[in-house]
């Protein structure tokens, strides 16, 4: 578990836009994952009401949901967005941080199935939630 841990937030932080928008590993194992995204003044969407940019929270279900793949127990070794919806519930409280929780609920040969949900600190209602395909690619596959 700590190893797996730590290979998703090597991965993570191997990625520029997570670095920039503040991502940070929670969980990741099991075909699921949690990452969180900090308050920065840097994302935000609207000056008036100082609500976190959509882009950003959709970069970060996005990531969630990828790293959910790679957490799945027929350890693919890469993956790649196909399709992702997002609908939006509401606009995040300003000055909260934003958690991404994904669950992958199905893997074919090519294509896996992903939802996800993302909360700020007030956790009765979701800020949005997605559901999405991703390519997956095993090692076999990989090196041939």
């Amino acid at each position: 578990m700590i190893d797996e841990l730590k290979r998703a937030q090597e991965f993570l932080l191997a990625l520029p836009h997570s670095r920039a928008l503040g991502m940070e590993i929670v969980s990741c194992s099991g075909g699921e994952a949690a990452i969180l995204m900090p308050y920065d003044e840097k994302l935000i969407g609207d000056p008036k009401t100082r609500v976190v940019h959509g882009g950003a929270v959709s970069a970060l279900m996005d990531t969630c949901c990828g790293m959910a793949v790679l957490a799945h127990p027929d350890e693919p070794f890469s993956t790649a967005t196909i399709d992702l919806r997002i609908d939006y519930m509401r606009s995040a409280s300003p000055g909260q941080t934003i958690l991404a929780e994904a669950t992958c609920h199905q893997m074919t040969r090519n294509v896996a199935f992903v939802r996800a949900v993302a909360m700020d600190e007030d956790r009765s209602r979701p800020v949005a939630t997605a559901t999405g395909a991703f390519t997956v690619e095993h090692k076999t596959e990989a090196t041939s």
